[in-house]
C-alpha cells in the first residue's frame, strides 16, 4: 500500500508540480531526472525496512530507522529544486497574474513543511499507531478526509490549464461550498462518537453535493482533448466513492460490512478506481500528444472492467461474511470461487498495465519534442 500511495499515486503529482513550476524545462530540467531517482531509491529502502519487520505501526506513515530519514531528505531535495525553478522563471512572471505567483510561492511554503511533518509524524511517539480515544471512523473523520480529496480536485485544474471564458461562476461556486462544508465539518463532535448520530451520517450527506458539480467544475476548464476519456472515467468513479462512500456509512449497513471483503472492494473503488483515474487523466493533460500511451480501447477497457468486477466480487464476498464470518476462513466452494474470479480480475489488471509499460517505454525512446508538452490549442 505505500508502494501504491507513495509510488503510483504520487509520482504522477511529483510531475504535476515540475510542470507547474518549471522544473521540467530550462536550467532546472536536467535535475528533474536524479530527483526522481532519489525518490525511488528513498522508497526502495522503506520497501526493504518494511519487509523485514520495522515500521512505526502507522498506515502510510510506516517509516522507521533510516527510511525515515532518507525519504523526507528526498521530499526536501525535490523542494529544493522546484524553489530552484520559481526562481530561475522569474522573468516570465511578469507577463503571470500577480495572484497565480503568490499561490506558487505560498504553495512552496506549503510543501516546505512537508518532509519535516512526515519525519515527526512517523514516531510513535508522538501519537499512538492505535488511538483508545476513538471508536473509529466517525461522519467528521470521513467528511474531513473527503473534503482534502475536494481540495486536491478544485485545485488541480489551477496547474494543468486555463479557465474556459464566463465560467468564473461555476468556479467560485465549487470553493464557496467546499468554504461550506468546512465549517461544518469544524463544527461536528469528534473523538468517540457513534456513527449511529444523526448528525454523523446526515453532515456526511453533504458530499452528494459533488455528485453533479464536480463535473460542471471540470467542464470550466479548457483540457487538452485526448482527455476525454479519462476525465469521463475519474468523474464516473469520483460519482461511485462519494455515493458508496456514504451508502457503506449508514447505520446498519455499515454494521453489516464492517471488517469485511466489502470495504476491500470500496478501498478499490477509491485506488484503482477513482484514484487511478485521476492520475492517468493528469497524466495524459502533461504529456499532451504523448498522452496516447493510456488511450488504447483495450487497456482502458480491460482496467475499467476489472476494478468493476472486483469491487461486484469482494461486495458478495462482503455481504455473504457478514452473515457468516467464517466465509473467508474456512475453505469452501463459495469462497474459493470468489477468490479465483478475484484473482482473474487482478491478471487483467496487470495486463492493462503491462500495456501501459509497454507504451511507455516506447515514447520514452522517442527524441524529446515540444509536441509532448500541454498543447493548449487543442481543447475539448
Amino acid at each position: 500500500m505505500n508502494l501504491e500511495l507513495y509510488g503510483w499515486t504520487s509520482l504522477p503529482l511529483v510531475g504535476f508540480l515540475f510542470h507547474v513550476y518549471g522544473a521540467d524545462r530550462g536550467v532546472p530540467a536536467p535535475w528533474s531526472r536524479p530527483i526522481l531517482w532519489a525518490w525511488s531509491a528513498a522508497l526502495a529502502v522503506g520497501v526493504l525496512s518494511w519487509l523485514s519487520g520495522q515500521s512505526s505501526g502507522k498506515l502510510f506513515l510506516d517509516w522507521s530507522g533510516y527510511a525515515r530519514v532518507l525519504f523526507p531528505a528526498a521530499l526536501l531535495a525535490l523542494w529544493l529544486l522546484l524553489t530552484v525553478a520559481f526562481i530561475a522563471n522569474r522573468g516570465q512572471l511578469r507577463s503571470v497574474p500577480v495572484a497565480a505567483t503568490s499561490a506558487k510561492a505560498l504553495g512552496l511554503l506549503i510543501l516546505l513543511a512537508v518532509p519535516f511533518l512526515l519525519y515527526f509524524a512517523s514516531s510513535p511517539a508522538i501519537y499512538p499507531p492505535v488511538n483508545p480515544d476513538t471508536g473509529g471512523p466517525t461522519g467528521a473523520s470521513q467528511l474531513e478526509s473527503s473534503l482534502d480529496v475536494v481540495l486536491i480536485l478544485l485545485a488541480l485544474p489551477f496547474g494543468l490549464t486555463r479557465r474556459k471564458p464566463r465560467r468564473a461562476r461555476v468556479i467560485a461556486l465549487g470553493w464557496i461550498v467546499l468554504a461550506a462544508e468546512a465549517v461544518l465539518c469544524a463544527s461536528l463532535g469528534r473523538g468517540d462518537m457513534s456513527h449511529r448520530l444523526p448528525a454523523q451520517y446526515l453532515s456526511l450527506a453533504c458530499l452528494l453535493l459533488w455528485l453533479p458539480l464536480t463535473p460542471a467544475y471540470y467542464a470550466a476548464f479548457q483540457w487538452n482533448s485526448n482527455t476525454r476519456r479519462w476525465r469521463i472515467a475519474f468523474l464516473s468513479w469520483w460519482a461511485a466513492l462519494v455515493l458508496t462512500g456514504w451508502v457503506f456509512f449508514l447505520p446498519g449497513i455499515l454494521d453489516h460490512f464492517k471488517f469485511t471483503d466489502a470495504l476491500v472492494g470500496h478501498s478499490f473503488v477509491a485506488m484503482a478506481g477513482f484514484t487511478s483515474s485521476l492520475i492517468i487523466f493528469v497524466m495524459v493533460q502533461l504529456l499532451g500528444d504523448g498522452g496516447w500511451i493510456f488511450n488504447r480501447s483495450r487497456s482502458f477497457y480491460l482496467w475499467n472492467a476489472s476494478v468493476i468486477a472486483y469491487i461486484l466480487l469482494m461486495t458478495v464476498a462482503g455481504w455473504r461474511e457478514g452473515f457468516d464470518p467464517t466465509l473467508t476462513i474456512v475453505p469452501g466452494p463459495a469462497r474459493n470461487l470468489l477468490y479465483t474470479l478475484r484473482l482473474l480480475t487482478g491478471i487483467c489488471m496487470f495486463l492493462a498495465s503491462l500495456d501501459w509499460l509497454v507504451d511507455a517505454s516506447a515514447l520514452l525512446r522517442e527524441p524529446p519534442s515540444t509536441s509532448t508538452l500541454v498543447p493548449m490549442e487543442k481543447t475539448a
